[in-house]
């Protein structure tokens, strides 16, 4: 008589491609989950190759994900396979990312150029202004801290901030609206009648 094996079944391969696109473009977190694993690495070698090693690359490949699931609605499938598509979103991120350079660079040329106040005299109220309004910023999370950057930096609507990041109008709004709040609190000295 032969034994029987009482084990399960052994589990099924993951999905195809093709089927995590559909998944992905359905809203199936776990095919989120698959297009990571599967597509981060070649997005990463895209962005380090485009704006070098280091956090900046890594976001640009967080941003793309952001992007892509909250714009999920957008991809079809049938149109084209999903890592193509991750491929054109992480693009424009390196494209957001070289802007964002080329305006510190303008900044920091301006900045050069006004000349820097000798030793014994106060910092400038707009120049220490700006740097504690970018140490704020760099403690924001995504994806407050990029609509922050698209709609002050960037000057885009907050229709144009919807496009781009694929949010509705309607959270766009409410984290500018929160952000703006949250930056308020942090920046404020109480006593201070200048920031009264």
């Amino acid at each position: 008589m032969v034994a029987m094996d009482a084990s399960p079944p052994p589990a099924t391969d993951d999905p195809s491609d093709d089927e995590v696109g559909r998944r992905f473009a359905a809203g199936d977190e776990q095919a989120l989950a698959w297009a990571y694993e599967r597509w981060a690495a070649r997005l990463h070698g895209m962005a380090v190759r485009a704006v070098g090693p280091g956090p900046e690359a890594e976001d640009v490949v967080q941003q793309t994900f952001v992007s892509a699931w909250t714009g999920r609605h957008r991809y079809r499938p049938d149109t084209g396979p999903l890592p193509a598509w991750l491929t054109g979103i992480c693009r424009h991120r390196i494209a957001d990312a070289w802007a964002r350079r080329e305006r510190d660079r303008r900044a920091t040329t301006a900045a050069g150029a006004a000349g820097a106040p000798p030793s014994d005299e106060p910092l400038d109220r707009a120049v220490t202004d700006r740097v504690l309004v970018l140490g704020a910023l760099e403690q924001l999370g995504q994806p407050q801290r990029g609509i922050i950057e698209l709609a002050f930096f960037a000057d885009l609507t907050h229709g144009e901030i919807a496009d781009r990041t694929g949010l509705p109008l309607g959270t766009v709004k409410s984290h500018i609206r929160r952000t703006l709040e949250r930056l308020r609190t942090r920046l404020e000295v109480p006593g201070d009648p200048l920031r009264a």
